[in-house]
């Protein structure tokens, strides 16, 4: 449908073009929606576009996995890729141009060093390459499959949830598919609009049977991937797309793994509690900052890293200290995983919070284009949240 919609588009404004072609009273149609436009000019505008919404604080550089190369977070991922098709002769690598090195360049190079075999470009069918990758793992292939961007991952639902993740309990454990690593760029980028901005990861929250990973930096990205591809379950591992240019830290070059279900504490507190995963860690982190310069007030930041199953007891534990407990994601609220942490909370640290637990998510709107600023849960929005709890 959305080829079809290019189509006409691009031919409609084609024969537009063409009919304006000529001098005098038969001008060009762009230059007569220039002479429409109030206060437009023949000179070309170039379109101004906004700073991101955090600044990315890398992580000191690990010591305790060998030596290290200063990469982005797309290169750390193409690292992680390398690294398993060296390792392990049945791993494969498909998806949509991932041959050339995928849109976001994640996979540049691996074809020509590993051959043509082993990364290959699939048809544009979601649910193809996830069945494709699910029939792959089965037969005892290390399969490694990407989705694009993350907004296009609902055609391959129905695979995922009711193929890939119950695949091992549908046979008593006498086959799986466990060896399924499905990846998939994730969250906003500034100008992605409704669909290149999607944060889907609580629709599989409610699966079990798969885990499902987000990291928030390029050491994070490859340790975390390594440990979905060498886990025993199907994974999802949604990479930050915001993050992939933006984050750069030094990178271990052997391969080495970030234990899966384990949450982080990035900064120890005593006032306050703050949760999220992948990008939203950066504006938290800026948030907390700003909580002990203008309030006095000391947060204790967690890196949530997998989102299923997730690490409870690190949560709980943290807001039994604090007594206060602000989660923040992009997606939107209704329904978003802040709410399935919030409702575990509650039930297990009830006598000890000193003020409700509050939610600093996107709206419940499809995501925005030139309004993206207003929608994201940006630091103020978590800062006047903390003020809040705090003079509750």
């Amino acid at each position: 449908m959305a080829a079809a919609a290019r189509f006409f588009v691009r031919g409609a404004y084609w024969k537009l073009s063409i009919s304006g072609v000529g001098t005098g009273p038969q001008s060009s149609f762009a230059a007569t929606l220039l002479k429409l436009s109030p206060g437009s000019s023949s000179r070309t505008k170039t379109q101004r576009r906004h700073v991101a919404h955090f600044t990315f604080q890398p992580d000191p550089e690990p010591t305790q996995y060998g030596p290290t190369e200063k990469m982005n977070m797309f290169q750390s991922v193409t690292s992680a890729l390398d690294n398993t098709l060296a390792s392990d002769p049945t791993a494969v690598i498909f998806g949509e141009d991932v041959a050339f090195g995928g849109v976001f360049r994640c996979t540049v190079g691996l074809r020509d060093k590993y051959g043509k075999d082993r990364v290959f470009n699939t048809p544009l069918c979601e649910q193809g390459i996830v069945g494709f990758g699910i029939g792959a793992a089965v037969a005892g292939a290390t399969a490694i499959a990407e989705i694009q961007f993350a907004d296009y991952i609902y055609p391959a639902f129905d695979q995922i949830v009711n193929e890939a993740a119950k695949y091992r309990y549908r046979s008593g454990n006498l086959f799986d598919c466990g060896s399924l690593t499905i990846r998939a760029p994730w969250g906003c980028v500034g100008h992605g609009s409704l669909y290149h901005s999607q944060s889907p990861e609580a629709f599989f929250a409610h699966c079990p049977g798969i885990k499902v990973v987000i990291p928030r930096s390029p050491v994070q990205a490859k340790g975390l991937l390594l440990a979905c591809i060498a886990d025993q379950n199907p994974c999802i591992f949604f990479e930050p797309k915001i993050l992939y240019r933006a984050a750069v830290e030094q990178v271990p070059v052997e391969s080495y793994t970030v234990p899966l279900s384990q949450a982080e504490v990035l900064q120890e507190g005593s006032d306050v509690t703050l949760v999220a995963w992948g990008t939203q860690i950066h504006v938290m982190r800026e948030v907390a900052n700003m909580a002990q310069e203008k309030l006095g007030v000391s947060c204790e930041l967690i890196d949530l890293q997998t989102i299923l199953p997730w690490d409870v007891e690190t949560v709980c534990k943290s807001v039994v200290k604090t007594g206060r407990l602000l989660i923040s994601h992009e997606a939107p609220i209704t329904g978003g995983f802040a709410a399935e942490i919030s409702s575990s909370v509650q039930e297990q640290c009830f006598l000890n919070l000193e003020a409700p637990i509050s939610r600093v998510c996107g709206y419940d709107t499809p995501f925005p284009h030139i309004f993206e600023p207003f929608y994201i849960p940006d630091k103020w929005k978590c800062f006047d949240a903390i003020k809040k709890m705090i003079n509750y």
